[in-house]
């Protein structure tokens, strides 16, 4: 029953806004940095490596604060506010922070979800998805490793069905290289899953430059 919650939580059904943006995809697209099914199997995994060297050191350090709400996570989470120079990423984040918050509380009531939305909110300190994500689960009762692998799930899937909006590949193709890539999780949680937030670091620049036009191109993911 604990694993099903969890698939729960992390079912592409469960309204967090995550379909909403393709995090640098659909700008790669359009300025020819992806082309072929080459070139989005090399940006699907710059796309992990980032997320593995800059969202799990996050998480694993949100993690290991448990429940308290002090000075330790106001540092924290103001570092990993400026760590978001591009406007759209940062305001997705905080729209799915805010969206997953709201949810969790509404299915964990006796876990301080709602305590944890007032101290953001106190702190004028927007709710990034990555934090409250570890933070929520935390204190529902989920285990580090979970979080950790479902983190970096609902990341790839999120990619692969952006591509699929944009056409870049069939749902059944989207889900076989889904499941391909399942395997690139044990090479990045051996390198990254032991690092806390003082160790995050960036490593695709080029997929960052192509974020930070994203604003400017016209947008294709809800075109029929």
């Amino acid at each position: 029953m604990h694993f099903a919650r969890l698939l729960h939580l992390v079912d592409s059904a469960l309204p967090t806004g995550a379909f909403a943006y393709s995090y640098g995809l659909e700008s790669s697209l359009a300025l020819g940095l992806v082309r072929d099914d080459a070139g989005l199997r090399n940006y699907l995994y710059a796309y992990l490596q980032q997320a593995g060297r800059l969202e799990l050191p996050f998480l694993n350090s949100c993690f290991a604060l448990g429940p308290a709400l002090g000075d330790e996570l106001r540092e924290l989470a103001a570092d990993y506010d400026a760590q978001l120079l591009v406007p759209a990423l940062h305001r997705a984040s905080a729209v799915q922070g805010r969206t997953w918050l709201k949810l969790l509380a509404s299915f964990y009531p006796e876990a301080g979800i709602t305590a944890l939305r007032q101290w953001f909110a106190a702190q004028e300190l927007p709710p990034h998805f990555t934090l409250v994500f570890a933070l929520g689960l935390q204190r529902a009762g989920f285990a580090l490793p979970e979080l950790q692998a479902m983190l970096l799930h609902l990341l790839l899937r999120d990619q692969l069905s952006a591509a699929i909006r944009l056409g870049l590949l069939g749902p059944l193709e989207g889900h076989r290289l889904q499941h391909d890539f399942y395997a690139v999780f044990e090479h990045i949680l051996a390198q990254e899953g032991g690092r806390e937030y003082g160790e995050a670091a960036r490593s695709a620049f080029v997929l960052e430059m192509a974020q930070v036009l994203h604003n400017d191109l016209y947008s294709r993911l809800f075109q029929n």
